[in-house]
């Protein structure tokens, strides 16, 4: 089986479980991830605005953004690396591509925390994202620019024992679920 077949019934699996975990969701999905980001107050975070049954992230950077400046992230086109708009609870927002809404007036900032979406993650750091390379191109800059913590955010349904990687594929340096909060171990 090649890669791309391997990461496409990879993302199938993980889609099912994703959206199982979604519709048992109570709600209080993102309070370990709260308490992480109260570890960095007033460091400048990205967080992202949930899609289909994405885990949502929102709770969380509400508290964050009483504390220093929080951002989502825009899609500028094809093949580059993603900006971040600051974001406000209750912000006007306007329809992104991909479905994701985005703030209607961007306004850019740098980040040093990542709150990364994703289909599936593996306890050694794995991500395996929707596949437009979005977040690996923009993890690649980041570091290549200073010191970032990609944080992955995801319920622990989506873990998975072996995922299919490149070497493009970025690690996550921390995976943070509605149970538990993954310290990557890497080889």
């Amino acid at each position: 089986m090649n890669l791309e077949t391997a990461k496409a019934e990879a993302r199938k699996a993980a889609f099912a479980r994703r959206k199982a975990a979604y519709e048992a969701d109570k709600g209080n999905s993102a309070a370990i991830l709260s308490s992480v980001l109260a570890g960095y107050r007033g460091v400048p975070v990205a967080g992202f605005l949930p899609i289909r049954t994405e885990i949502d992230p929102r709770v969380a950077m509400e508290e964050a953004a009483a504390h220093g400046p929080v951002a989502v992230p825009v899609i500028l086109g094809k093949g580059q690396p993603l900006q971040f708009s600051l974001w406000e609870p209750g912000c006007a927002l306007r329809d992104g591509p991909f479905g994701a809404m985005v703030p209607a007036v961007d306004r850019f900032i740098l980040t040093e925390i990542l709150i990364v979406p994703l289909v599936a993650f593996s306890r050694a750091g794995g991500r395996l994202g929707y596949g437009g390379g979005f977040y690996d191109r923009t993890l690649e800059l980041l570091r290549s620019q200073g010191p970032i913590l990609a944080i992955g955010f995801a319920y622990g349904a989506q873990e998975a024992q072996d995922l299919p990687l490149e070497p493009t594929d970025q690690p996550l340096d921390l995976i943070v679920t509605e149970a538990e909060a993954i310290t990557p171990a890497r080889p």
